[in-house]
């Protein structure tokens, strides 16, 4: 694979979905997080999840260290792939990379307007935490994923797994928590925030703070669980998102 093919997975074709959504995966994260939720939408909505560099098949390339050149890469590989309607879904690390996604693409000429953005599991991206869990050993940062909970049992309990995914998720860790937001960065689109009413890594009230990076409206959804409530309420996650993009569309 070369070019956007690289940066961008397709697992459920939907040439008859009426909207395409592209997710951004969290912090050591991969395509394949999106495979049960692209299933779930398919097929009204096409989904897209875009695969950073340094983990799974892409592993032999270079991390991207630093979340505007990495925003300005996938916008770059997005090109192909642009059509209206299109939305943006990103998780924990993956809601500020698609918010500066859609920043870049919004100085793009010619590409068509985001119909919404949804971001999960992450403060507004202006509200900095003096957190620093890429510069504890392997751990320490083990025990970080462990906390979280998002990570497959099978991966925790295999050493050698382990290991492997560990630089991706310390480059990762790397990436978001040296990234300082705009305080006055806003989108065209509307946003839409999902949170876990136990998540460790944003209260609702940070989340709410995504109201303040958008000209256009903002609404808060508040799930039970913590940072990854979206596997174990994939029902709901799949009705929120759905209307919220109906929404968006004016259907």
């Amino acid at each position: 694979m070369s070019g956007g093919d690289a940066w961008i997975r397709r697992f459920h074709p939907a040439p008859e979905g009426r909207t395409r959504l592209v997710c951004f995966p969290h912090a050591g994260g991969s395509a394949s997080f999106y495979h049960p939720l692209s299933a779930a939408l398919h097929p009204d909505i096409e989904v897209l999840t875009v695969q950073y560099p340094g983990r799974q098949d892409r592993r032999g390339e270079p991390f991207v260290t630093e979340i505007l050149p990495l925003a300005e890469r996938v916008a770059e590989a997005l090109g192909p792939w642009q059509r209206e309607p299109w939305a943006f879904f990103g998780h924990s690390m993956g809601a500020v990379l698609a918010f500066e996604t859609a920043r870049v693409l919004e100085r793009t000429p010619g590409a068509p307007p985001l119909a919404a953005l949804v971001v999960s599991g992450r403060r507004g991206p202006a509200t900095w935490r003096d957190e620093a869990f890429h510069r504890q050993d392997d751990e320490g940062l083990i025990a970080e994923i462990r906390r979280l909970n998002g990570t497959e049992k099978g991966v925790l309990d295999n050493e050698e797994l382990l290991r492997m995914v560990l630089p991706a998720v310390r480059n990762d860790y790397r990436a978001i928590e040296t990234y300082r937001g705009d305080p006055l960065a806003r989108i065209n689109a509307p946003i839409s925030a999902f949170i876990g009413d136990r998540d460790p890594k944003s209260t609702v009230a940070e989340a709410e703070r995504w109201a303040g990076h958008t000209q256009a409206g903002f609404d808060l959804h508040v799930f039970d669980g913590g940072h990854f409530y979206l596997v174990d309420r994939q029902v709901e996650v799949v009705q929120r998102i759905t209307d919220c993009l109906k929404r968006a569309a004016g259907r």
